[in-house]
């Protein structure tokens, strides 16, 4: 690896090409950054001071003799495909048009130096290869490039901009932060590198151009376009960031980890015990591919293929934004999405997936939902250990084929299973009085259970989204301030403890302003002349509503509380 300052010359060495993946995401700048880019350049035109255009990282590709060179554009697609827009334009309006073929097109054959993507290689080179000023008609909305195009056009030519730009100049005095990679180094190296430089590469996007080659725009449309790009809502789908452990991860990502937790799996491969831990990895997922693929002799098009089934399965289950809807009261995907995107159980992922690609009865699989939905949210409850999950909802269930709730109920009773032990009723109901939660799992609890005892039929407003709601305090965490004084430090002590188990905690639709949080139990609930209290933001919430009628808040009534909602608990998340 090689890196220093490049100048624009050094990069557009007219002996080679730079080729942007054929399959990398299309040119994305809009008219902010084309602006500042105009400005830019007036600035260097004018100061003639030394500019740094970013970053460009290059990787060396394999050459044959007769060929030119060849580069990959792993880091600054943007701002190349800018500058080369940018100056053709410039030069088309001074009548300099060979200026242009001298410094980006090559030396051998005039042949432009930046070989773009699959999705704008036509507009770009329309762009480049113009002879004289032409207005585009009928331009996408998704052309950016024919839009930056116009935009130079345009703007150049206003307020004596033109007047103040000198190709040369600017040629001249652009640097970059170049870094040269080659043909042998490691491509998971490479992809440290550009997140460490705080350049956005996913695993997918590495993924699409290891399995699809420049000659294949068919298999590409078929088995990856028509699958993760085919449109707008299809792109913000798998581009959603969500919490997974400690991280956040886009969805496409999640799902080639899941995809290939399934796989090596999969008995007719042996994959050997340590080769499934390094597979399971995240931080190696790329490489990972690549390993398994080649190692253990996995045809390239028979896992595309694998790819598309599992992606529409999964597209069509897992959905990030049920923490925005009303959840069902029914078992089945629903409730495990609440789950997953809602608590933070992503490592159930592969595991779900798994029974999704396999089980048609949707009996079956909502009975076996509907367990699993009892044994997170029961270990959730009474605090268990996470740490297992991802060798338990990979290597355990689905090398063992678990595929039915007879069957998961059998494997997670095992003897030898007491790490992943399924809590009783007897640990719920300790759990329940006991167990001091984090605020966003509390919250969930509680919803999970609004959610299967809420009578619609009595409610006029329905069940808002696990994320609409705020967690409350029924008894203040300051409640010294202005609640009744102990004067015994045992019962202050339990108190003081009693107050953060889930029977003291509710949801509510908003937060309360920080005066009525605090106040006393009477103005809590109904509020003041300035704000609003318990009452009006309960919305009929069956897990809060009924002990709102409470004159006196107090250990004895969370008590109470918490035993209702372990009975409910226990019911909901039953385990016959």
């Amino acid at each position: 690896m090689e890196a220093g300052k490049r100048s624009v010359r050094e990069i557009f060495n007219r002996g080679r090409n730079l080729e942007i993946p054929f399959f990398q995401r299309s040119y994305v700048w809009q008219e902010q950054q084309w602006k500042r880019f105009l400005e830019d350049m007036v600035m260097v035109s004018e100061t003639k001071k030394i500019y740094f255009l970013g970053s460009v990282i290059l990787k060396q590709q394999e050459t044959t003799s007769d060929r030119d060179s060849r580069l990959t554009v792993i880091d600054g697609q943007q701002r190349l495909t800018t500058l080369n827009i940018f100056m053709k334009v410039l030069c088309l309006l001074t009548d300099s048009d060979s200026d242009f073929t001298e410094t980006f097109k090559k030396q051998r054959d005039k042949q432009i130096i930046l070989l773009h993507n699959h999705n704008d290689v036509s507009s770009f080179n329309s762009v480049v290869d113009l002879k004289e000023l032409k207005e585009f008609t009928g331009v996408s909305d998704n052309d950016q490039i024919l839009k930056a195009y116009k935009y130079f056009v345009e703007n150049i030519q206003s307020d004596n901009v033109l007047e103040k730009l000198n190709f040369f100049d600017i040629i001249d005095n652009i640097l970059f932060v170049g870094i040269d990679l080659n043909l042998g180094e490691d491509e998971q190296q490479i992809f440290d590198t550009i997140n460490s430089l705080g350049v956005k590469l996913t695993t997918a996007e590495l993924l699409k151009n290891y399995f699809f080659d420049r000659t294949e725009i068919d298999k590409y449309n078929l088995f990856w376009r028509d699958v993760f790009e085919q449109d707008d809502d299809t792109y913000t789908y798998w581009d959603r960031e969500i919490t997974a452990g400690r991280i956040r991860r886009t969805v496409i990502d999640l799902f080639f980890y899941s995809f290939l937790q399934i796989k090596i799996q999969e008995k007719k491969y042996k994959v050997n015990t340590h080769d499934k831990i390094e597979f399971s990895k995240v931080e190696n997922l790329f490489e990972s591919y690549k390993r398994f693929i080649k190692e253990y002799h996995l045809n390239k098009d028979e896992v595309v293929k694998e790819i598309k089934e599992y992606a529409l399965i999964f597209k069509d289950n897992f959905e990030p934004e049920i923490i925005n809807s009303e959840l069902s009261d029914t078992y089945g995907i629903e409730r495990i999405n609440a789950i997953i995107f809602g608590l933070e159980q992503s490592t159930l992922i592969p595991y779900v997936l798994y029974v999704l690609k396999n089980v048609d009865n949707e009996i079956q699989k909502n009975e076996l939902f509907q367990f699993l939905e009892s044994y997170i949210m029961r270990r959730m409850i009474v605090k268990a250990t996470t740490k297992n999950y991802n060798q338990l909802f990979t290597d355990r269930l689905i090398n063992n084929e678990i595929l039915s709730k007879d069957n998961l109920k059998s494997i997670l009773s095992e003897n030898d299973n007491k790490i992943n032990y399924i809590p009783s009723d007897e640990d719920l109901s300790k759990g329940f009085n006991e167990s001091i939660l984090i605020n966003y799992q509390a919250a969930g609890i509680i919803y999970m259970i609004e959610s299967k005892i809420r009578n619609k039929s009595k409610h006029s407003t329905k069940l808002l989204g696990m994320n609409k709601y705020s967690l409350e305090h029924l008894m203040p965490k300051k409640w010294d301030n202005k609640w009744d004084k102990l004067k015994n430090k045992n019962d202050r002590d339990f108190r003081n403890f009693k107050l953060k188990t889930i029977g003291n905690l509710a949801i509510i639709t908003q937060s309360l302003n920080a005066s009525i949080r605090e106040a006393q139990w009477s103005v809590k609930r109904k509020g003041n002349s300035k704000n609003k209290g318990l009452l009006h933001y309960s919305g009929g919430i069956e897990t809060l509503a009924p002990y709102l009628e409470y004159d006196v808040w107090n250990e004895e009534r969370i008590q109470e509380r918490c035993d209702d909602l372990f009975e409910h608990g226990k019911n909901i998340w039953f385990l016959q």
